[in-house]
Order: structure tokens, then sequence, then C-alpha cells
């Protein structure tokens, strides 16, 4: 009684209501912001990039208390950047930031578009397949925060290092093998959240071998989650209603989903929505999806012709 009794003197002191960890995946600037000083809570900014000053965006302003941890430390060599990174360096990474099981964690982006968001649910996927569960995104990202007339602070931040190890959950990682499988035996549903043009095969990642999609997939581009100016999602009963004009099966139990992209980044915000957006079961990301995937010799659909992958790989080649 009096632990309890001096915490909440302590709240008291410092001007803080004592409230539960978030309750949704999503948390908008305005609930962010009464809670920017809970002792739990760890904001998480992945802005990558640099002014012509060598700048970054975190140094020029973030939200109060949060500590940075670029995208591209959280992603795969160039060959094959959706390739998790290896457990030791992702162990060192959350590390750093002060991150374990008790942590309120809030990933902070851009909020430019669609695609920016893909980072975010990208870090999202990773922390929990690492093993932590308290998460959310700042839905709409920086871009929200400073369109709701929230603080920003130039303080760079560090904090006291955890001792959590990370611990790869299977349930949430789809491998090549079990990609593989599935589409040998039909028993998964495998939806590609890139743009049509790649599905068709008119295009693909620089870093992917051959055009086209995994056999049996499904084309559900992970832009159409969102509402105008793309970096915020749509409310869930629109993402529910969004999901069933694209053909996709929702309350399927025990039945499979695996979410795919280039290198997991699209295919993160696929995974996202349905899984913890509509709380769909046995929701799995492909990190290393059509890089790996193309590479492999397996089976693949709307592959075009020679000619055409000649001429795609003159026009990657001049970019």
């Amino acid at each position: 009684m009096r632990h309890l009794t001096a915490s909440l003197l302590l709240a008291c002191a410092v001007g803080l209501t004592l409230r539960p960890a978030f309750a949704a995946p999503l948390v908008e600037a305005a609930e962010l912001a009464t809670r920017l000083y809970s002792p739990d809570l760890r904001v998480v900014d992945i802005r990558d990039g640099a002014n012509e000053a060598g700048r970054t965006p975190y140094e020029l302003g973030h939200v109060p208390g949060a500590v940075h941890a670029p995208y591209s430390q959280w992603r795969g060599p160039k060959d094959n950047p959706g390739k998790l990174p290896e457990a030791s360096k992702l162990t060192e990474l959350l590390q750093r930031l002060g991150l374990d099981r008790d942590t309120e964690i809030v990933v902070v982006h851009d909020g430019r578009d669609a695609t920016d968001f893909g980072s975010a649910a990208r870090v999202y996927w990773t922390l929990k397949a690492a093993g932590l569960r308290n998460l959310s995104i700042l839905n709409g990202g920086m871009k929200a925060w400073q369109a709701a007339g929230k603080p920003l602070s130039t303080e760079i931040v560090t904090v006291k290092p955890s001792s959590y190890v990370a611990k790869l959950d299977p349930s949430l990682v789809a491998t090549r093998a079990e990609v593989a499988q599935a589409v040998s035996a039909s028993t998964a549903a495998l939806i590609d959240a890139r743009p049509a043009e790649f599905y068709r095969g008119d295009t693909r990642h620089a870093a992917a071998k051959v055009p086209g999609t995994i056999q049996g997939a499904k084309n559900v581009s992970h832009s159409v989650w969102f509402g105008p100016g793309g970096s915020s999602l749509l409310p869930a009963e629109e993402i529910r209603l969004t999901a069933r004009r694209n053909g996709i099966e929702t309350g399927r139990s025990e039945a499979t989903t695996v979410s795919f992209c280039n290198t997991g980044h699209w295919a993160a915000t696929n995974w996202f929505v349905l899984s913890e957006v509509l709380g769909e079961r046995n929701v799995k990301l492909y990190p290393e999806s059509m890089v790996e995937w193309s590479a492999s010799g397996l089976p693949m659909d709307n592959v075009p012709g020679r000619l055409k992958q000649l001429l795609m790989e003159l026009k990657l080649a001049a970019q």
C-alpha cells in the first residue's frame, strides 16, 4: 500500500495521470500527448535521412522524450533488405533503446504517405516478432503530431539500456520453405501487397531476379487501407469493408494468411491491418518476400517473356 501511495504522489508531483497501456495498436497524437511522461513509455522515432547540413529529422525536432532508431537499423543488407537483422544485432538495438516486456512502445514515422507507414508497420512487426507485445504506432506519424500542434524537442535522448534478449516468434514469420509448402499444398492465403504493376510483372524491384508474383497469390495493394493523403489508416470498420471489397476473407479461424511484397515493407502494412487492426489469427509476414523468392526458382505467376524482361533490365540499369 505504501508503494502504491508513493507512486500516486510521484505521479501527482509531475502532473501525471496513471492510465493503463494504450488500448489499440494505433494511437492518435492527442492521446500520446497525455502520456509523454509516463515512466513506462518509450517513443521510438524511426525517421531516416538528413538535410544538406547533415542534420537528421530527429535532430531538427521530435516527440519529447523520443529515442532515435532510424529505419535502416531494422533492415537487412542491400541485396536482401527484407531480411531480419541477426538476433545479436537486434538484441543490441533493443537494449540500447531500453526496451523490455514492460515497456509501452510507440513507433513514430514521418507520416508522408502509405509507403512511409510501411516503415512503422515493419518496425512494429519486428518488435512483436522479437517477443515484445505492448506496441502502438502513432497514426499519421510526425505529420499528424505537428498538425495537432503538439510540442517538439531537439534534445538528444539517451536511456538506461535494458537486458532484454530478442527471441524470434515463429508464429509471425513465414520462411521461404513454409511459403513453398503452402504453394504446393494450397494451405494458405497468399497476399501480394505491392502496387499492381509489380504483381502483373510489368516491373520488378532492383534486387529481385525475376518479375511476377508467387504462384496463387492475390493482389491487395498496401495503399487501399488509407484515406485521402495516405498517411493515416482508415477507421477499423472501413478497413473491414475494404478487406471484403478486395476479396480478403476474415474470420477464417485456423487458416493461415501470408503477406509479402518485394522486401517485407509494404507487406508489413497488410500484416498490421489484418493481424492488429482486424484481429485476424495466423497472419504471417514473409520478410524476404519477392527478392528472395524470385531468385529461388520456385513457382511464380505473371512472369513476362524474355524480351520484356530484357527491356525491363535495361530500364532499371538506366535509373
